[in-house]
């Protein structure tokens, strides 16, 4: 065993750096790359309606519940009463929340009240991004948590 020298000391430390700024740099780049964006374009313009837009969704009553079972999503829409209401315009984004890759827009069709599409999910948390509209042309906006089970 050699004699542990000022060289040796700053090559170990040099070495220790050089692993932690390393990898500083790839977690960096990672969560760049990874990162599915901005929600909206300017959030202040896109605050601007927003009381009015959410007492207009309030005043519908309606309870969107999502359910997938099989490979099929459903999307229930009830109204105040537990009565299925229909929609306009119904679309879904379905995603992982952390990251774009993984984002499809399944086509969902009416089906004994609800609204369901063939979407072959993977497990663990999803995110869907459901907007419709009703009869009157009121705007439907809600975001809800998707857990896909084994």
């Amino acid at each position: 065993m050699g004699e542990l020298t000022g060289r040796h000391v700053f090559a170990i430390t040099a070495s220790a750096f050089a692993v932690i700024i390393g990898v500083n740099v790839l977690l960096a780049v990672k969560a760049v790359s990874t990162f599915p964006g901005l929600e909206v374009e300017n959030s202040y313009v896109a605050g601007q309606g927003f009381n009015e837009r959410k007492a207009a969704q309030d005043a519908l009553g309606w309870v969107m519940t999502p359910t997938y079972e099989a490979g099929r999503i459903k999307l229930a829409f009830t109204d105040q009463s537990g009565n299925p209401v229909s929609v306009q315009d119904l679309k879904v984004l379905v995603g992982r929340t952390t990251e774009a890759g993984d984002d499809v827009w399944p086509d969902f069709a009416p089906q004994d009240g609800v609204y369901a599409a063939d979407v072959a999910l993977g497990r663990g948390k999803w995110m869907l991004k459901v907007t419709a509209l009703s009869a009157d042309g009121t705007l439907f906006e809600q975001r809800s948590d998707l857990f896909v089970q084994g």
